[in-house]
């Protein structure tokens, strides 16, 4: 703008309308009127000036954006986008950045519930939607999406092997050992995610946030992390092989430390394709022992939740091309664990459809209620199946079922 004709719309007087008018054409909505206020009576004139009233304006008017319009038309030639885009700045559109924000938390909130960690451990589905009520850190969807792909990474990470929690952070998340210290938003946020697959509550003090860590693998003691492991054999004359191989001969169960499996890195031999059943509860494999003796096949126990002397054996075989099998209790923690086993491992289910399921509820139809149920990634239709009976079935309860199956390869020999 320029002239004397220009100079009548940059009067400071008119200051409130321009800015009025900017902020309600960068709502991205459709506008016909534009409230201004509150004017003193020089702003008043200027306005009735502006737009040729023969009276003065409400201290707080409604202006008509078509009136307006013309006058600006009339005095400089230019629409009044151009003059307030001119006068104030460029115009925003508020409504286009809403979509765009509203897209991007939708597609963040998206890419969370469907992150493979989370699918293939669905008790993550709590946690996840817990992470979508509470919103966006410090209103950023870049910000938000780090935070939550660092805590996927050490869920996926986990268990870990016995590190203390400063040097397992330094490894993971770019040597920032501080990365998971207690009351960090990482740190809380991946201490829930891990309540909600063990299905406890989430910790509410410094003892109970160590020991979730531990429970987890972290700074967990590698002798007292241990694994019970029968009918072993692997080739090789280390510690370990010696240890598995006396106790398979003599028809007992092994309990091996992580710091005997971390040991034997280099001096594990296994067969290939040679099945290694896997159980939750050690009363199965202590029935497999008294059945088969120093005839055991290959068995190794959790003991529940595997820790990480377990995870760390079940990985070791089947490096070497064994065949893993998971059976566990057909309750709601037992998928949950079955989730973990075959999330964290190659493990296959072994005896865990919805099939097996039916049939074992056939024998044993007054088990204790399941608990909380998440969904089977391997079988859709057992928790519903689980939830409409409202019964659980214990591994114990097939456990004959399971010998059978355990008998099959030494009826070949």
């Amino acid at each position: 703008m320029s002239g004397a004709r220009s100079g009548v719309l940059r009067r400071p007087e008119l200051r409130p309308l321009w800015l009025a008018v900017h902020d309600r054409l960068s709502s991205g909505r459709p506008v016909s009127r534009v409230r201004i206020g509150l004017l003193d009576d020089g702003q008043r004139a200027a306005l009735a000036d502006l737009l040729g009233l023969d009276r003065l304006p409400d201290a707080r008017p409604f202006v008509a954006l078509a009136r307006l319009e013309e006058a600006v038309a009339e005095v400089d030639g230019r629409t009044v986008r151009e003059v307030v885009a001119d006068l104030v700045g460029p115009l925003d559109d508020r409504a286009a950045e809403r979509q765009r924000e509203q897209g991007e938390r939708a597609a963040l909130w998206t890419w969370l519930a469907a992150h493979e960690t989370v699918r293939s451990q669905p008790a993550l589905a709590d946690w996840a939607a817990y992470c979508r009520s509470v919103g966006l850190v410090d209103g950023s969807v870049a910000r938000t999406r780090d935070l939550l792909a660092s805590a996927l990474a050490v869920l996926a990470a986990l268990p870990a092997e016995g590190e203390p929690l400063s040097v397992f952070a330094a490894r993971l998340l770019h040597g920032d050992s501080h990365a998971l210290d207690d009351g960090t938003r990482l740190s809380t946020l991946v201490l829930r995610a891990l309540s909600a697959i063990y299905g406890i509550d989430a910790p509410d003090s410094a003892r109970q946030r160590r020991t979730l860590w531990a429970r987890a693998g972290i700074a967990d003691d590698e002798l007292s992390a241990t694994v019970l492991a029968a009918g072993l054999r692997p080739a090789g004359d280390g510690l370990l092989s010696r240890i598995t191989g006396l106790c398979a001969d003599s028809g007992h169960a092994a309990s091996l430390t992580l710091a005997q499996l971390r040991s034997a890195a280099g001096d594990f031999g296994f067969p290939a394709a040679v099945p290694v059943h896997i159980t939750e509860n050690p009363s199965v494999l202590a029935l497999a022992l008294r059945r088969f003796g120093p005839r055991c096949p290959p068995l190794v126990c959790t003991s529940g939740w595997p820790n990480s002397a377990a995870v760390h054996l079940l990985r070791m075989l089947a490096d070497q091309g064994a065949a893993l099998r998971y059976h566990g209790d057909f309750d709601g923690e037992g998928v949950r664990i079955a989730a973990y086993i075959l999330d964290k491992t190659p493990a296959t289910p072994w005896r865990m459809t919805t099939e097996d399921y039916r049939r074992a509820l056939a024998r044993a139809p007054h088990g204790p209620p399941p608990g909380r149920l998440t969904e089977a990634p391997w079988d859709p239709g057992l928790t519903p199946a689980m939830a409409e009976h409202g019964t659980s079935v214990l591994e114990e309860m097939v456990a004959d079922a399971l010998l059978e199956d355990l008998s099959v390869p030494l009826e070949t020999q």
